[in-house]
């Protein structure tokens, strides 16, 4: 079983730790409405895809 010679400083531990982090998802504005989306999904908030209705919204 492998033991380690020497403590693994925290500057080491954390300079390995860089790519681990998690970036915010990427968003475009709807051209429909102008709401805030996830690229290449239909609008929660008026249910259009590229130009066409794809989703039925219930307006509240």
């Amino acid at each position: 079983m492998a033991v380690p010679k020497h403590k693994t400083s925290k500057s080491r531990r954390d300079k390995r730790r860089t790519h681990q982090k998690i970036d915010a998802p990427s968003t475009v504005e709807c051209p429909q409405c102008g709401v805030s989306k996830l690229p290449h999904h239909a609008c929660k908030s008026c249910g259009t895809y590229k130009g066409r209705e794809v989703l039925e919204v219930a307006e509240s």
